[in-house]
């Protein structure tokens, strides 16, 4: 099962992909797809869903997994952020990829133990987990936490 996770933001979405076998995780590709905040809205998410469908189409994942949505103190980087999933969300569901949403708590737990867990405890981790794997960035460590998360809970939250 190749599972690709995405963490969308309109600033810089982060993209992970690892392949499941039983318990077994492989690390096959992350990365990290930045807009030009000087470029129209509908610019930012017209290129941010043509980078998740071209990562769709390079790897040929069976599955997708996002984190839950989360409103922010300002209801403007909630809209944002609800747009950025929007165009993410398109690019799969035009793949026909099955998406599954987990809660960023529900992420934390499944990679690090614990829902409270810091950024820098999962980064942690994913060395541990994917040992070798060249991580693009933090947007990156974050989608591959919930790559690993879907796997670990079967595409279910």
């Amino acid at each position: 099962m190749i599972i690709l996770g995405l963490d969308p933001s309109l600033t810089c979405t982060g993209w992970g992909i690892v392949r499941a076998e039983g318990s077994r995780l492989t690390h096959l590709a992350n990365g990290q797809i930045a807009t030009d905040a000087k470029a129209p809205i509908a610019e930012r998410l017209h290129h941010l869903h043509d980078a998740v469908a071209a990562v769709i189409g390079t790897h040929a994942p069976d599955r997708a997994a996002v984190e839950e949505v989360f409103a922010n103190k300002n209801p403007q980087s909630t809209l944002k952020l609800a747009q950025a999933r929007g165009a993410v969300l398109a690019a799969c569901g035009r793949a026909g990829l099955p998406v599954s949403e987990h809660a960023a708590r529900l992420v934390k737990k499944a990679v690090v133990g614990t829902g409270g867990a810091e950024k820098a405890q999962v980064q942690a981790m994913l060395k541990v987990l994917l040992p070798g794997a060249a991580i693009e960035g933090a947007d990156a460590a974050d989608a591959l936490a919930v790559a690993i998360a879907d796997a670990h809970l079967g595409g279910n939250s």
